[in-house]
């Protein structure tokens, strides 16, 4: 890296990328003091950040990021916007949210793009996915960065083919510690979530094959016997379509919440807090349904 591009760089920690090289080299020297680290050092033919440098960046992205959102317009006019949105989730937030959240947007926000992308496991969320990303549908606790509002509730459950020669039974725990399951492990997960909840009840499922998504779970188990232990209401969407049954298991397995994330940085934006209030809305709608 030569001594200009590099001396940019770090310059570019704070958000000035724009200056000149005599100013960049100013500029450096003042963070230097500043920090009371040179950031910056020759290793060889290269010049590398130092630790302190590389431990800047993001706290500084995000301070960047908030004071950048002063500048945000103070209103949005869905009607006339094509701005285009990023939302991160899994195959089942897709089927059973979008279909109805995108008629919601076509109705008010024709011209409005909606991106969405594959749930990729809660190690990406850092500072600079934040900045990619406007909404994200997941469960679990809340996220470094982000906001947290819960979406909607859901249960799990039993799903086989219709005629399945002992779907009936496996209400049974002998019969379902009997059955062979199709397990869901999705991108950023060691294990089908249900299996620690199982063992920790001193269950050990058998699991005959394992897939990444949901939906793909669903459509197995409507063409073999195998079992799947998925959420309840993707199973009673889907139920018709693939005749499939939903089946009680043994044990209760409580309630999981599905939430809403979005970013800090987003609070105040009039773009997404439109598209938060349309996305719990269609929340609030799934939930008064009931899930089969």
């Amino acid at each position: 890296m030569s001594g200009r591009k590099s001396t940019q760089a770090t310059v570019r920690i704070c958000g000035a990328s724009s200056l000149s090289q005599p100013a960049a080299s100013h500029a450096l020297q003042r963070l230097r003091d500043i920090f009371g680290d040179p950031l910056l050092v020759r290793t060889g033919a290269r010049m590398e950040l130092t630790p302190r440098a590389l431990a800047l960046r993001a706290p500084l992205a995000q301070a960047l990021d908030q004071v950048r959102g002063l500048f945000v317009p103070d209103d949005f006019d869905a009607a006339r916007s094509e701005r285009q949105f990023r939302l991160m989730m899994p195959d089942l937030a897709v089927e059973l949210l979008m279909p109805r959240f995108m008629e919601k947007v076509t109705q008010a926000a024709p011209n409005v793009r909606i991106d969405v992308v594959p749930w990729r496991g809660s190690a990406i969320f850092h500072a600079e996915f934040a900045r990619t990303i406007d909404l994200v549908i997941s469960i679990g606790n809340a996220f470094k960065g982000f906001h947290r509002q819960l979406l909607y509730t859901d249960s799990d459950a039993l799903a086989v083919r219709r005629g399945h020669p002992i779907g009936a039974k496996l209400k049974r725990r002998e019969t379902f510690l009997a059955a062979r399951h199709v397990g869901v492990i999705i991108r950023g997960g060691a294990e089908d979530l249900i299996d620690p909840w199982l063992r920790a009840k001193g269950i050990e499922r058998h699991i005959s094959l394992v897939v990444s998504g949901y939906l793909e779970a669903l459509h197995v188990a409507a063409r073999t016997d195998l079992v799947a232990f998925v959420p309840r209401r993707l199973i009673a969407a889907l139920s018709k379509q693939l005749g499939l049954v939903t089946v009680t298991p043994p044990l209760d397995p409580g309630i999981d919440e599905q939430f809403m994330f979005h970013p800090t940085r987003a609070q105040m934006d009039p773009g997404s807090i439109w598209l938060r209030r349309l996305m719990l809305e269609t929340g609030r709608e799934l939930e008064k349904r009931r899930a089969g």
